[in-house]
């Protein structure tokens, strides 16, 4: 991956799939502790912000970082995990929104995770989230970074029980799919239009996985 060519907007995507590299290699080595969702926001936009610096060529280009950023979209309101708000030379913004899941065998207190349908449904509900921050939002693209422990979810034995409706397993592709198959006993309405294809990447005991729709 080379960071140095393209447009300030092809940069700045490169740079989120760099710092996740980063990000994944240093966990997969156990050289950051990630137990929940929370640590891994905090270590990988620390890894971006020092890779961003390195795609900007120019006095004007800039990049503004923020966690947890609430929008309105359909009259709803929402949270974003890491918002990216970009502006190249000619002063045109680029805004990236960026979802991210952690799932892990062990809860952060050490207790046993359950309820792992509800991830699989909330990688799906991630996406849906980010098609319309792009549709309907300030944002010109969206993605998704997700990492988990449990192998059963990237390489399963066998795929039965509705919770494979959202199946995220490794090689999977979906597109322009209406998914309605209640989790947890409740409704779920999660549309995609775009195209998506999973494709996991193992760094020691846990699997990353990185999705933008095309």
């Amino acid at each position: 991956m080379n960071l140095l060519t393209g447009t300030f907007e092809k940069r700045l995507r490169k740079s989120i799939s760099f710092a996740w590299q980063i990000f994944r290699e240093k966990t997969g080595a156990k050289l950051l502790p990630i137990n929940k969702e929370a640590s891994m926001q905090l270590h990988y936009t620390y890894i971006l912000q020092q890779v961003i610096p390195l795609i900007c060529f120019h006095e004007d280009e800039n990049v503004k970082f923020e966690l947890e950023t609430g929008v309105r979209v359909n009259d709803n309101y929402r949270v974003i995990d890491l918002v990216l708000k970009g502006k190249n030379s000619h002063g045109l913004y680029h805004n990236v929104a960026v979802e991210m899941k952690c799932y892990r065998q062990k809860t952060s207190s050490g207790g046993q995770r359950e309820a792992s349908d509800i991830f699989m449904k909330d990688v799906y509900g991630d996406l849906h989230l980010l098609e319309e921050y792009c549709n309907y939002g300030e944002f010109d693209r969206g993605v998704s970074l997700v990492m988990n422990d449990f192998i059963r979810h990237v390489h399963p034995k066998q795929k039965s029980g509705k919770c494979w409706d959202y199946d995220i397993s490794h090689g999977t592709k979906v597109g322009d799919i209406h998914l309605e198959t209640p989790i947890g006993g409740k409704k779920i309405d999660i549309r995609l239009e775009k195209s998506y294809e999973f494709n996991w990447v193992q760094c020691g005991q846990f699997w990353f996985l990185e999705i933008e729709g095309h």
